[in-house]
């Protein structure tokens, strides 16, 4: 069950020729693999591209009509590997998953299939996850396709030049030889547009096809000796044909005017932003019109020698928009242009900033920077206060107060860091290695757990330095999507195998949820295409864990003496926690829509909620430090001799009653109390409230009375 549905969107795949599309980023994807005769089709989810991976899911069945195999795969490198099928065979593939990371994860099986070259056209789509949106290291896929020598694609974020290049990455792939990626960012993931559409067509060669007529060249295989002649093929062979494909074709675009002595060379995925900053400074217009003449890298390896040395040969400067850093396509144009004995000045990060997202504003002043110092005639109009943007920015900063990311309301997973929270109380603090997940939102407030983070899976791993005697144990911790990719066989095995004594959480909420709500090997939820409900507890024991306890989430106090136990326990070796519970998101998205049907339709529903007794509440807000619920706020207090705020409850709380456990167990104010809102109430229900309303009352208007009469009559 992913975040989000795109059942009816994926008919527009369907589209023929000459008819429009219109959609998003990620569904134009879609249909341009379908577009150029994809055979098949495997990934990994990960932000910005997991919604290309739903929409794959979304249309298996007009694959299935077209002949495309879909794969969700195990990890990253599993995703990479598929695309051996194209190393023997006249197969188009295509992969994706997050990058850099992803990418990193791949790198074996990519490396491979860059050495040994593919015959079938090999595509692989990454969510190029650099700038302020993204949530990992800042790194870029950039010297990874250089490493490997895979040709590297950014197309400008318009839907027809990404469908353009899918087609094309094909293309040149099997004009090459050479496996090509193609980088997508986040906001060209999600950017809307239309392009003209073209036929579905089934693959030429059909996997059925190769599989009755197995092909082995063994100067294919990635051993001695042939993987030096893949080394030579690829600089004498692969290179030169990729250069001629893509000069051929025109791939990258030379835009703006046709003259001039200034001029600016940019990656492809960073137009649409150039654009934005130059209408600011004056030098386009609000359509994008310039006479400024600009080179656009849609590919950005290899580099095509004779189009940079036209392009710089009549100008004095240059300047070259690459983000990220180091400045990999600067020094490459250096080094083109001095072996040509061209005198052209390469401005890049000598004005622009060296790391950091480029955004319009700052991509505004090295505009402003370069122009200033190589062609001040151009800039029109006045230069924006720089010191009023200051100004307002301060403000801003001043009065918008930091918003941290956090768990949901309702989260499973926060009631286990309020448990570790309430143990360091008891035990002292201890070391906590982390993981990829929202379970990672536990290093922020108001929890400040976790010491390190390694990567996706390696939880238990970043831990595994500690497996040594000590006072204390080490606690790690792991998401059930972190586990089915790397954690079973690197963390789990490793720890089973070192006879690690520490202690493993594994959230288990069922599906991949920070990713997006995908379905794993061990989500409960039954799914059509798939085979679910494999436990995670069975796999660790299968592996050799004794000592494993499947713990409730919201059941705070068997979670805080289970952590207890594993922290103080005489038994030696591995020791894993299961905190299970449905992650709330899903939960809800199921839940909600039935909800609502049923009150429509006129049963009857109890929905439970909690609120906070403010004439009870102390208003020391421990409640709020150890939960973090976003559903717990404050409110002014009621009592006109106490200053403090109290605790309140707001609408959006989903009756999950872990602030109610917390007091419990914590020891706090008992304020909390339970409610249940009834919607199209039996006769019974109306009597049975009738009866309560009257009882109260009777009771309120004694306690009146009594207050009363000692105020003003008996107190004197």
């Amino acid at each position: 069950m992913a975040e989000r549905s795109f059942a009816k969107e994926v008919q527009k795949l369907k589209l023929g020729k000459g008819e429009t599309f219109h959609g998003e980023g990620i569904l134009a994807v879609t249909k341009a693999l379908l577009q150029a005769g994809v055979s098949y089709v495997g990934g990994y989810q990960g932000a910005p591209i997991s919604h290309l991976m739903d929409v794959l899911s979304d249309a298996e069945p007009i694959l299935n009509d077209l002949g495309v195999h879909f794969e969700t795969s195990a990890s990253e490198a599993a995703a990479a590997a598929m695309l051996a099928a194209s190393v023997n065979y006249p197969l188009r593939g295509a992969v994706t998953w997050k990058s850099t990371v992803g990418t990193n994860v791949a790198s074996d099986a990519l490396a491979s299939v860059a050495s040994s070259g593919v015959m079938g056209g090999a595509l692989i789509i990454v969510g190029e996850d650099y700038g302020e949106g993204s949530s990992i290291m800042q790194e870029r896929s950039h010297p990874f396709a250089m490493k490997s020598q895979i040709w590297l694609l950014d197309p400008r974020p318009n839907l027809t030049s990404i469908t353009q290049m899918v087609e094309k990455g094909f293309e040149l792939s099997e004009a090459s030889n050479t496996p090509v990626m193609l980088e997508l960012r986040i906001r060209a993931c999600h950017v809307s547009g239309s392009f003209t559409a073209k036929d579905n067509v089934s693959p030429t060669f059909t996997l059925a096809e190769a599989m009755e007529n197995p092909v082995r060249d063994y100067g294919r295989v990635v051993l001695p000796p042939s993987n030096f002649v893949h080394e030579v093929e690829k600089v004498e062979k692969r290179w030169p044909a990729a250069v001629s494909y893509i000069k051929k074709h025109r791939l990258n675009e030379f835009l703006g005017g046709s003259t001039g002595d200034v001029g600016i060379i940019v990656q492809g995925g960073l137009y649409n932003t150039l654009m934005r900053a130059m209408q600011l400074a004056g030098l386009a217009d609000n359509f994008g019109r310039t006479d400024i003449p600009i080179y656009c890298l849609n590919v950005t390896y290899p580099m095509i020698e004779d189009e940079v040395r036209g392009f710089c040969a009549d100008k004095r400067a240059v300047l070259m928009v690459e983000e990220g850093q180091p400045e990999y396509i600067e020094q490459v144009l250096n080094t083109i242009l001095r072996q040509a004995d061209l005198q052209t000045r390469i401005v890049g990060k000598e004005i622009l900033p060296r790391a950091g997202e480029y955004t319009g504003q700052v991509l505004r002043d090295g505009l402003q920077a370069f122009f200033a110092a190589h062609a001040p005639g151009k800039i029109k109009g006045a230069k924006p206060d720089q010191s009023l943007e200051a100004k307002t920015q301060k403000q801003l900063v001043q009065n918008v107060p930091p918003r941290p990311v956090g768990f949901c309301t309702g989260c499973p997973e926060r009631p286990v860091f309020t448990a570790m929270k309430l143990i360091q109380r008891e035990l002292g603090d201890f070391h906590v290695s982390c993981d990829i997940g929202c379970h990672l939102f536990s290093i922020l407030p108001p929890f400040n757990i976790g010491n390190t983070t390694m990567g996706y899976g390696l939880g238990w791993s970043g831990a595994s330095a500690f497996n040594t005697a000590a006072g204390k144990r080490t606690i790690s911790i792991m998401g059930d999507g972190g586990f089915w990719h790397n954690g079973l066989t690197s963390g789990v095995g490793g720890a089973v195998f070192n006879q690690n004594d520490n202690v493993l959480v594994i959230i288990d909420n069922g599906y991949s949820a920070a990713t997006g709500g995908q379905d794993l090997l061990s989500s409960r939820a039954q799914n059509t295409n798939r085979i679910t409900g494999q436990p995670i507890e069975r796999a660790v024991r299968g592996l050799g864990v004794n000592w494993v306890r499947p713990v409730n989430t919201y059941d705070l106090g068997k979670m805080v003496n289970t952590l207890r136990e594993a922290l103080t326990t005489d038994v030696k070796g591995p020791k894993i926690i299961l905190a299970q519970s449905e992650c709330m998101l899903n939960k809800q998205r199921r839940d909600k829509p039935l909800e609502r049907k049923a009150i429509q339709d006129g049963q009857r529903t109890v929905k439970t909620r909690f609120g906070v007794d403010a004439d009870t509440c102390t208003g020391d807000h421990a409640c709020i430090r150890l939960s973090g619920c976003p559903s717990l706020t404050i409110a002014d207090n009621p009592d006109p001799l106490r200053e403090d705020p109290v605790t309140r409850v707001n609408n959006d709380c989903v009756g999950c009653g872990v602030c109610g456990e917390i007091a419990h167990a914590a020891i706090l104010c008992p304020s909390f109390y339970r409610a249940e809102i009834l919607h199209n109430p039996t006769r019974w229900d109306r009597a049975r409230a009738a009866v309560r309303h009257g009882v109260i009352s009777f009771l309120q208007g004694r306690a009146d009375k009594k207050r009363t009469r000692y105020s003003f009559g008996e107190a004197s």
